[in-house]
């Protein structure tokens, strides 16, 4: 199983395996945040600013999101001529060093693009705005509620998403058709369908072709925990699933592998953080790959085939899928116009001509009446994307929660411990074994 993950400022996607919900969530690691540590030590640091004339607005992205940014903040200043906005577009290389630098001198804007565990880390400083504290400005009940959970910190929601990606299944018809393979019933089928099919698929193409384009990778983890009724990490930010949950994981890598279904372990070796058009999935040489939904479009284009978005394996006996918001706006608790901050949040995700203009470049919009606009200004393959949301937008899903302190280095014990199974230096028991203890101590130390 692999996600390919969008980059910050489109929405062509990289590929590597399954989906990486940190980077997801904004395509940004968990820094050491130093530049707000100073602010933690400060008794005043939520004290709010006083006398502040207007809003300032910073977010992350290309030059094309830049200037429908500007072209959506000109709208807001025509409906609110009392509240001009000052903007702040940045590159996500510099982006969260400059934070850093504002938040310590007390002067971080009103408005503050975040995506990964920012909003968690600087809430727990008292650096974010209660945003039920401005519900008058900003309803929060017009957002999917499962996609609020991860910008909900110890009960208070300080982030709403801009869009939301979810996991999904890609499948390429038409790898299963040269194959001689019948399309599998995705509304029920479990994961060894999935190996089963996958293998029969490798078996049947040409060599080089493969019916998994990619194992499992970290995020992949969190979905498997969530299908057996965990979680990898609690609200409280503790591990959430058990030694064997992570076994099995592995053990279901190995089977990819061993049975053919996948490819081997050298060959997922080069295929790690290959362009969308290297990918297996990306050249037409694998049936499947679970990936964010907000790929089927870039895949599609480069794959010059009409993919689908299909279930994930497993989602019929226990679902594991979530709504992962692709970026959250927050207020500064600092800010000297809470209101006028929520008037311009609320604006930028609920008004129908911001969404026409922004269609799905933040993801698909996490509130339905917006989904539901922007609807008929999309190509048929980000129409797919929607539907896939409002589908699982209806259903009850788990909750999900930000990864604690430590938690990125857990991303990276996840694919080094994987591949001592896949290369036969430890057994899946003692990889997961491994993996639990690094992991506990990482989120310890963190």
């Amino acid at each position: 199983m692999s996600l390919t993950q969008p980059t910050p400022q489109s929405r062509t996607p990289r590929s590597w395996p399954l989906f990486s919900r940190r980077r997801a969530l904004g395509a940004v690691p968990l820094l050491a945040l130093t530049g707000t540590a100073l602010v933690a030590c400060n008794p005043a640091a939520s004290t709010r600013r006083e006398d502040a004339k207007g809003l300032r607005f910073s977010w992350w992205g290309n030059a094309e999101r830049q200037a429908t940014t500007e072209e959506i903040i000109d709208l807001f200043e025509t409906a609110h001529p009392d509240i001009p906005v000052a903007t702040e577009p940045g590159d996500i290389a510099g982006y969260w060093d400059k934070l850093n630098t504002a938040v310590a001198a007390g002067d971080e804007p009103d408005v503050i693009t975040m995506g990964g565990a920012y909003p968690a880390e600087y809430a727990q400083r008292g650096l974010l705005l209660d945003l039920g504290t401005v519900s008058e400005q900003l309803d929060l009940s017009v957002f999917d509620e499962s996609a609020l959970s991860p910008g909900t910190v110890d009960g208070t929601v300080v982030a709403v998403p801009t869009g939301i990606n979810a996991p999904a299944m890609i499948m390429n018809p038409a790898v299963l058709e040269a194959a001689g393979i019948t399309p599998p019933d995705t509304d029920t089928w479990t994961w060894q369908d999935y190996i089963d099919i996958c293998a029969a698929v490798t078996e049947a193409s040409p060599e080089g072709t493969y019916g998994s384009g990619t194992t499992l990778t970290h995020d992949s983890l969190d979905l498997w925990a969530r299908q057996h009724g965990q979680n990898l990490y609690t609200e409280d930010g503790q591990l959430g699933l058990e030694v064997g949950t992570v076994e099995s994981f592995f053990q279901l890598a190995k089977d990819l592998v061993d049975s053919g279904a996948a490819p081997s372990a050298d060959r997922l070796v080069e295929l790690t953080d290959v362009s969308t058009e290297q990918t297996l999935i990306g050249t037409g040489q694998a049936a499947f790959t679970a990936t964010w939904s907000s790929s089927l479009t870039p895949l599609s284009d480069a794959a010059g085939e009409k993919l689908q978005l299909v279930p994930l394996p497993g989602e019929s006996e226990e679902p594991g899928a979530w709504l992962q918001p692709s970026q959250m706006f927050t207020i500064s608790a600092r800010t000297a116009s809470p209101e006028d901050a929520a008037l311009l949040v609320s604006f930028l995700l609920t008004d129908p001509e911001a969404g026409r203009l922004v269609l799905t470049d933040r993801g698909v919009p996490a509130v339905a009446a917006q989904r539901e606009a922007i609807l008929p200004e999309l190509s048929e393959t980000a129409q797919a994307e929607v539907a896939y949301i409002d589908d699982l937008s209806a259903r009850e899903l788990k909750p999900t929660w930000i990864g604690p302190a430590g938690s990125t280095a857990i991303e990276e014990i996840t694919p080094r411990q994987q591949q001592e199974v896949l290369f036969g230096r430890a057994t899946p028991a003692e990889a997961a074994a491994a993996w639990f203890e690094e992991a506990s101590a990482a989120i310890t130390d963190g």
